[in-house]
């Protein structure tokens, strides 16, 4: 069963974020090397989830009419 990722950890940087794992920081199972890997929020900032690939894009401005 895979775990639902977490948006907004409160000590992100205390799990290593690689597999479905989430090995303490210090104590990483999977063989994923040997430096955790960073939560998204850590490397591109809390709003991550804001913007990328699933990013909602804003909807395009109205066409404005011209007086007649």
């Amino acid at each position: 069963m895979i775990k639902k990722f977490p948006i907004h950890p409160k000590h992100p940087e205390r799990i290593c974020w690689g597999c479905d794992k989430y090995c303490p920081a210090d104590s990483l199972m999977c063989g994923n090397g040997s430096v955790a890997t960073p939560h998204p929020s850590e490397l591109f900032g809390e709003d991550w989830m804001s913007w990328g690939l699933d990013a909602r894009q804003p909807d395009p401005p109205l066409p404005q009419e011209a007086p007649e």
